[in-house]
């Protein structure tokens, strides 16, 4: 502080004026933090104008929801999900009707919650406890009760007239067959996601959009009375519209159910293609789940039975696969109808002997006896006739090593080894079925295209799929995707496999009034280290009918069959034959006077099955069994009707029960000369063989036999026995053979011609 005299005026008056005028002047330090005071005021006022920006443009939507949501109440309309029908129009997967229970917390009374908790909770079976918190807070607005609630629980809790709580209209997924396609069809969440199959690859599709129900509230959430209500209509999904004839998914599962029960296999796949168009008809792999309770808590369960392992699973064919190499032979010219083949039981290939399944050889036959004998070394020489250029360019024109394109979830694409990796010995294993893997979608997509006129279609499933206003938005394409062979090759592969059901291994497919063409296969199954698994198969039979105009195909595998080598190509072909036979008659093609001498089969249960063979034989029918014992099951049922001279099999409980399931083939014959009728008998039955004795009545000893000495014979099959007066001196009979000796490579089961009897009287 500083003072000033006044000029004009006397000390004394200017001191006294100092006193009454003091003027300050500010310091140093306070200019100097004026410009800092300044700046501050400016960015805070600048973070001010910054917020106020913030909150009302960058922000503005969200608090403008916020304060809606104090004043508006806004619930959501479900949209219906679309439904999924077959050709017909019958509904596989459609919405039931059901409602959710709601509560709005802010609406409930304070003295009223305890109540409402307690009601609802009782029922609709809800945790008390979490039900009375969310009524408590201030921050829920809405909370969904329960969902998917029936209609008379529904009317329980709107007849309590609880405040603040509500029913509404919801929907529910529900699968009117239960298990039928339920690999296919797959299923959703309880928010109807789909989780797996179509209802998952097709998702977007099937699914709708919401719409949504606004109503205002009060500040404590209550509906004004004069609210203003905006409405947005949900926009319902799109049906799916499958080429799935119910009828014949119903005899698929049906027959597929059956083949894991009497053969006590692990899986059974199965797929009916509509020849003329790709147009899957039925597909299914059993066991299963019901779609309306898929098994959730066990996930490990759900992965397996939700896999459609006739798209996902790939395999070796087996002799099913010769179709193609016989197609691919005949349409390159590299073999003819006339062409002859030689089998001594193997082939030569760079110094490799491969063998045939039969041992002992089929000698000369043409192509058709060939195919009818699956003689692999025919097929051998069929495969490196054409070369690896020539056969490769007809196995990828027939589809394999690609996916199909049928649309289904998870497809694999098989497995085709690059031919610059090929020798001839792999191409020569190829021809009959080996070292190739496919899908059973691929292979029956394949040999549709050999027997259907030479044109390879897309196997698919989704016929169309339609709008809720009716409007198509999808409709599958039927065009061929390319000729593979000739009319006239195809004409002449229908031929061959026809005579191969009517005289060869597939015998068992024969039914009444129609001509069927088909083949039967057996895979073998690896292990998880790439090696063959022993006494592992995958039995199977592919068929079509008519066989001189065919409509339909059908494929079925039988996974690792528990009934022992003796039933060989009876695993598949019986069901497959069962099939054909329903689908044909329930599509209405006329039948023709083929396989028109048939037998009513008589119900054999019950007996043993020396009985039982007696009594088929009397109606020119064949028993086929593996255990002897009590027949507890006969495959097909009696009163059926089949062709004469077809198989009926046996069950008697015990298959697969202390049975040597690696049992080969091919067994060593026993020397039995010199054994007495009874001790032949024996040593014949010790390795799976019977006894044909000559004469009938056998007396003396052997004295010669229709097979060599340790020379290979079929399992099951009947050994010629001459019988005569023991030679004085005679020389002691050799002993049969403690071991058979097993063969180096295992034959395929199918392939093993089946006994024509089993001897019934001990000689």
């Amino acid at each position: 502080m500083s003072i000033r005299l006044l000029p004009g005026g006397s000390k004394k008056k200017n001191k006294k004026r100092n006193k009454a005028e003091t003027v300050f002047e500010p310091a140093v330090s306070f200019k100097r933090r004026m410009p800092w005071l300044l700046l501050i005021l400016a960015g805070l006022f600048s973070i001010l104008i910054a917020r106020s920006f913030y909150l009302q443009v960058i922000d503005r939507k969200h608090l403008l929801e916020l304060a809606q949501t104090q004043w508006r109440r806004t619930t959501v309309l479900t949209a219906t999900r679309g439904e999924i029908v077959d050709c017909n129009g019958k509904e596989l997967a459609q919405n039931l009707v059901v409602y959710r229970i709601v509560a709005w917390p802010q609406s409930v009374g304070a003295g009223d919650k305890e109540r409402v908790a307690s009601e609802l909770a009782r029922i609709l079976d809800v945790d008390h406890k979490k039900l009375y918190e969310k009524l408590q807070s201030p921050t829920v607005r809405e909370y969904v009760v329960k969902r998917q609630v029936d209609k008379s629980v529904a009317d329980e809790v709107s007849a309590l007239k609880l405040s603040g709580v509500g029913v509404l209209q919801d929907t529910k997924r529900y699968y009117p067959y239960g298990t039928m396609l339920s690999q296919t069809i797959g299923f959703t969440t309880i928010d109807g996601i789909g989780q797996s199959g179509l209802e998952l690859s097709l998702d977007k599709y099937l699914t709708g959009r919401n719409g949504s129900y606004i109503t205002e509230t009060d500040n404590k959430g209550a509906i004004l009375s004069d609210s203003v209500i905006n409405r947005i209509e949900a926009l319902n999904g799109h049906k799916l519209r499958l080429t799935i004839d119910t009828f014949f998914q119903s005899s698929l599962e049906n027959a597929l159910e059956e083949a894991v029960k009497v053969n006590n296999a692990q899986n059974a796949q199965g797929i009916i293609l509509d020849v003329d168009t790709g147009a899957i008809k039925a597909i299914s792999t059993k066991p299963d789940f019901d779609l309306n309770s898929p098994p959730r808590s066990d996930m490990e369960a759900l992965s397996s039975l939700s896999k459609n392992r006739v798209v996902t699973d790939v395999y070796e064919p087996g002799s099913t696969f010769k179709i193609l190499t016989l197609a691919a032979a005949l349409d390159s010219g590299s073999t003819a109808l006339s062409s002859s083949f030689h089998c001594g039981g193997g082939y030569f290939v760079n110094g490799e002997r491969i063998k045939c399944w039969r041992h002992a050889g089929h000698g000369s036959q043409d192509l058709t006896k060939a195919t009818e004998n699956s003689c692999n070394v025919c097929f051998m020489q069929l495969a490196l006739g054409m070369g690896k250029e020539t056969f490769y360019d007809y196995l990828y024109a027939f589809g394999l090593g690609q996916s199909t394109g049928s649309g289904l979830p998870g497809e694999s694409s098989g497995i085709v080894t690059h031919q610059k990796y090929i020798k001839d010995n792999d191409l020569a294993r190829i021809g009959f079925g080996q070292s190739i893997a496919v899908t059973p979608i691929q292979l029956a997509s394949a040999v549709a295209a050999a027997v259907n006129g030479g044109e390879l279609h897309t196997p698919y499933i989704v016929d169309e799929i339609v709008a809720s206003d009716g409007t198509v938005v999808f409709k599958a394409n039927t065009a061929p995707v390319r000729r593979v062979i000739s009319e006239e090759t195809s004409a002449n592969v229908r031929r061959i496999l026809q005579s191969v059901v009517d005289n060869g291994t597939g015998r068992n497919a024969k039914i009444e009034g129609y001509a069927v063409g088909g083949k039967t296969g057996t895979a073998q199954k690896y292990d998880k280290y790439g090696q063959v698994s022993s006494g592992s198969y995958i039995c199977s039979f592919i068929g079509f009918a008519p066989a001189d105009d065919p409509k339909y195909l059908c494929l079925i595998l039988v996974d690792e069959p528990k009934v022992g080598s003796i039933f060989g190509s009876t695993v598949a072909a019986p069901f497959v034959r069962r099939v054909l036979s329903d689908i044909l008659q329930y599509a209405g093609i006329p039948k023709n006077d083929i396989n028109t001498s048939t037998s009513v089969i008589p119900n054999v249960t019950g007996m043993s099955t020396s009985e039982a063979s007696e009594k088929l034989s009397e109606h020119g029918l064949l028993g086929i069994f593996e255990c002897d014992g009590t027949v507890t099951m006969q495959v097909p049922a009696a009163g059926q009707s089949v062709p004469y001279g077809s198989s009926v099999l046996l069950y008697t409980g015990q298959e697969g029960i202390n049975t040597d399931t690696d049992e080969p083939f091919y067994v060593s014959v026993p020397n039995l000369i010199g054994m007495t009728p009874l001790a032949a008998y024996d040593a014949l039955k010790k390795v799976g063989l019977t006894m044909d004795p000559d004469p009938v009545d056998p007396f003396g000893v052997v004295v010669a036999q229709g097979v060599y000495a340790y020379e290979s014979a079929p399992y099951g099959s009947s050994v010629k026995v001459y019988f005569g007066a023991a030679p004085t001196n005679s020389p002691t009979p050799a002993a049969a053979p403690t071991e058979t000796p097993t063969p180096t490579e295992t034959p395929a089961p199918e392939d093993t011609p089946q006994p024509e009897a089993t001897p019934t009287v001990a000689p």
